[in-house]
């Protein structure tokens, strides 16, 4: 039920010719609290589908986690092999042998020389390298840096890596002072 509030008021009115006495009443009726406020239930509602959504979510979720566990269930474990990392291939370059004519063999008579190449250049040059080697054997910085050396008619080519310009200019001063050595063709590359 409502509430209702009267209120009753006397009221003078006083005129030059008379005065009289009114009365007002007025009646106000107030709704009962005893239901639910339009704030309030909005607030229960979206509360009820906030908590449907998060009930769903997790329904599907666990759905989900069944279905994974059952494809895991299913395959193979897989064997993952790791190949170690290739590298790139060294390559050596070899000087072109040096091609000389055929001898040409006459019965009684010793072979010509040809184009001032003398018959003992092969074993001038082993003997070259030889002492070429000796020198990187006993000098440990040398054997340290790994360049190698080719002999061909007293022209020594060098090949290799080292550090630094200085350790190249060594390499190279150590092998003009070795005795037989013509020219020295230096490639050893400074990567450092």
């Amino acid at each position: 039920m409502a509430n209702q509030e009267s209120e009753h008021r006397h009221i003078v009115v006083e005129t030059p010719t008379a005065r009289r006495e009114e009365v007002h009443s007025e009646a106000t009726r107030y709704p009962e609290r005893n239901g639910v406020s339009g704030a309030a239930l909005a607030a229960i509602v979206v509360g009820v589908v906030a908590l449907a959504a998060i009930i769903i979510l997790f329904a599907i979720n666990r759905q989900q986690d069944s279905v994974n566990d059952n494809m895991t269930a299913q395959q193979p474990p897989q064997t993952i092999v790791q190949q170690p990392a290739q590298q790139p291939p060294i390559i050596v370059q070899q000087p072109a042998p040096a091609t000389q004519p055929a001898p040409v063999i006459i019965n009684g008579q010793p072979a010509p020389v040809s184009g001032g190449t003398s018959t003992t250049s092969g074993s001038d040059d082993s003997a070259i390298q030889a002492a070429i080697d000796k020198k990187f054997n006993d000098d440990p910085k040398l054997s340290a840096l790994g360049v190698t050396t080719t002999v061909v008619d007293g022209k020594v080519t060098l090949m290799g890596s080292v550090k630094s310009a200085a350790d190249k200019s060594f390499v190279e001063r150590t092998v003009r002072n070795v005795k037989g050595v013509k020219t020295v063709d230096n490639q050893i590359i400074v990567s450092g």
